[in-house]
């Protein structure tokens, strides 16, 4: 399988936040959640991983020496399994954040089907 711009499995620091976001917040709008609703340093370097109420959708923030990554995945069937837990913020290491992006449900590690497409129209 070919990653391409995925979290390293080294990460140190790995934060899925619980509650689905409105995605129209750019890497700004994710990083006053970050400060302001958890009280995290968003320049800290550490990940952070969000979802859309769909749960089809999820953003990755992090600072990276001199800038945001933002990074954004939307799922073409199929929904993220969302770990279920009842605190507002999770710690995964980087082979769980992988493991989830792929789209295995990290309780029972169960993946989403591979899709092979050859065209978007």
């Amino acid at each position: 399988m070919n990653r391409i711009m995925r979290p390293p499995d080294s990460l140190p620091e790995i934060y899925l936040y619980r509650d689905p976001i409105d995605f129209r917040k750019s890497y700004r709008g994710i990083g006053a959640i970050i400060e302001l609703e958890l009280g995290h340093n968003p320049f800290s370097g550490s990940l952070y991983i969000f979802v859309n109420r769909a749960r089809n959708k999820v953003k990755c923030l992090f600072w990276e020496t001199n800038g945001f990554v933002l990074y954004y995945k939307s799922l073409s069937e199929e929904k993220f399994k969302w770990p279920k837990d009842d605190t507002e913020l999770m710690t995964l290491t980087g082979q769980e954040i992988n493991f989830l992006l792929d789209g295995y449900d990290l309780s029972a590690m169960k993946p989403h089907k591979k899709l092979h497409y050859q065209s978007l129209f």
